[in-house]
């Protein structure tokens, strides 16, 4: 099975300077494009069981490359 990155950066509500990467894994459908068609509703999903935080950026990259650290 071949998994895609959805990659997060959030920040605190709060505190807007105190942000991190989140990352989501799910099951590639060919290509990143296919990740940024299924992108916003995996982010809304993620959204709302994180109702402290607020997504200010996301990339979909394959896992094995542009890992951020």
């Amino acid at each position: 099975m071949n998994l895609v990155d959805l990659v997060l950066t959030v920040c605190m509500l709060a505190n807007p300077t105190d942000c991190r990467t989140e990352h989501l894994y799910f099951e590639s459908r060919g290509s990143l494009v296919q990740c940024m068609m299924l992108a916003p509703s995996e982010i809304a999903k993620w959204s709302e069981s994180h109702p402290r935080l607020k997504i200010v950026r996301w990339k979909c990259v394959f896992p094995d490359k542009d890992q951020e650290t």
